[in-house]
């Protein structure tokens, strides 16, 4: 059998901070089985996410193996605010997040406090430059863990207008401050740089020793199941296409790869994905649909995990 190294002493458990529509929590362990030895074994010190979301792979990795430095790349910038703000001055992020929280629950009409809230968000300049850190981006990113925590579903949606619309949830008594993760988040966060960037980013950063996890928007299997607007613009089937283009890149490049998609084929004679990553290994995984509105369409389906490695 061979011996797996084991984390490093001092490394914490963190988990994600945002509740994140396409989240990849349920499937950790499937992903897990599916991950490279040569990670498991110590010899990855490099790892890229080019669609870091909720982040839950990266923040697995972290926990359970040897990695040196990551680099963490989304297109939504509310994202990267949030993961530097966490990274630079957690401190100062618990103390604006222990305020609403205790504004929350002291007031009376929970629901003008959410959509208060919202506006103050919504009223933010969404031309800022993401990658330029600001000490106004402390009250910034608690808005969005606020929201996060308070809106329908944990939901991040914006509309033609970048401007967040999800309704309110209803919760009874939500966490909105978690102290003991956001400073083990942060703990993680030391090793990572993250940028504001497109995916293609990820080809720059690649070396013999980089893995690569993509969990890029879902290609919609039906035409009413399309949920990609976490950040204005469409990924449509010629992104998925450019994006493959970057998938050969770093394989020639030397990089160890992973990445995540819908399966076409759950519902009609689809073979888009098992066309474009014909020369890769295509594996099928069963996964829960979590967030749809109707009930029927929260059973298992399969997903897929397309690797560049047996």
């Amino acid at each position: 059998m061979i011996a797996i190294p084991a984390r490093l002493p001092e490394y914490s458990d963190c988990k994600p901070v945002l509740k994140w529509a396409g989240g990849k929590g349920q499937l950790l362990d499937q992903i897990e089985q599916k991950l490279p030895l040569k990670l498991k074994m110590g010899g990855i010190k490099r790892y890229i996410e080019p669609f870091v979301g909720g982040g839950a792979v990266f923040f697995d990795i972290y926990n359970n193996y040897q990695i040196q430095e990551a680099f963490l790349f989304d297109v939504n910038p509310e994202l990267v605010i949030l993961y530097n703000v966490i990274k630079r001055d957690v401190e100062s992020l618990i103390l604006e997040l222990n305020k609403i929280q205790t504004e929350y629950r002291l007031t009376e009409d929970t629901k003008a406090y959410y959509y208060t809230r919202r506006d103050e968000y919504n009223a933010l300049d969404k031309n800022i430059d993401a990658n330029t850190y600001r000490t106004s981006f402390v009250r910034r990113a608690a808005l969005t863990i606020f929201l996060n925590r308070t809106c329908f579903n944990g939901l991040f949606r914006v509309n033609s207008k970048n401007q967040f619309n999800v309704p309110m949830g209803k919760y009874t008594n939500p966490r909105i401050l978690d102290e003991d993760n956001l400073r083990n988040v942060s703990d993680a966060l030391q090793i990572a740089t993250v940028i504001q960037c497109d995916f293609a980013r990820a080809a720059d950063f690649v070396t013999p020793d980089t893995f690569i996890y993509y969990d890029p928007p879902y290609r919609p299997i039906r035409e009413t199941s399309s949920f990609n607007s976490y950040a204005v613009g469409d990924f449509d089937d010629d992104e998925q296409i450019r994006l493959k283009t970057i998938f050969d890149k770093c394989h020639h490049a030397g990089a160890l790869q992973m990445l995540s998609n819908s399966d076409p084929t759950n519902y009609a004679n689809d073979p888009f994905f098992d066309d474009l990553y014909q020369d890769y290994n295509i594996n099928r995984i069963l996964a829960k649909r979590m967030i749809n509105a109707k009930a029927d369409g929260r059973g298992e389906i399969h997903e897929l995990l397309i690797t560049n490695y047996d």
